[in-house]
């Protein structure tokens, strides 16, 4: 009797090229951050700006306040911790806030957002 080969392993199929996924391109544009210190920076209330009050005004700017509520909540919440705001009420991204006198003299000597981001 003939001996029977074992058949061969099929060849292992050619790795197939990672497929790119067509990125976003960049917004252009000022950042939530930038836009809410320009929202406190432009409010003459002494006691600070309410965080629904900052809400219109990002949403009197063109921003979707609805879309970005959690990433509106995040930038002010960092905000408050790099000390570019001062919380005068509440907690978290609730209250109200004003400029720190830190960020509140580069606004005034034109430094803006070199020192404050």
């Amino acid at each position: 009797m003939a001996e029977v080969a074992p058949a061969a392993a099929p060849a292992a199929a050619p790795a197939k090229a990672a497929k790119k996924k067509a990125s976003k391109p960049k917004k252009t544009g000022p950042t939530v951050g930038e836009q809410i210190l320009k929202a406190v920076a432009a409010s003459k209330e002494r006691g600070g700006v309410s965080a629904a009050a900052l809400k219109k005004a990002l949403a009197a700017g063109g921003y979707d306040v609805e879309k970005n509520k959690a990433r509106i909540k995040t930038a002010i919440k960092s905000l408050v911790a790099k000390g570019s705001l001062t919380q005068v009420k509440g907690t978290g991204a609730s209250g109200s806030f004003k400029m720190s006198k830190k960020t509140f003299c580069c606004v005034i000597h034109k430094c803006f957002f070199k020192s404050v981001m």
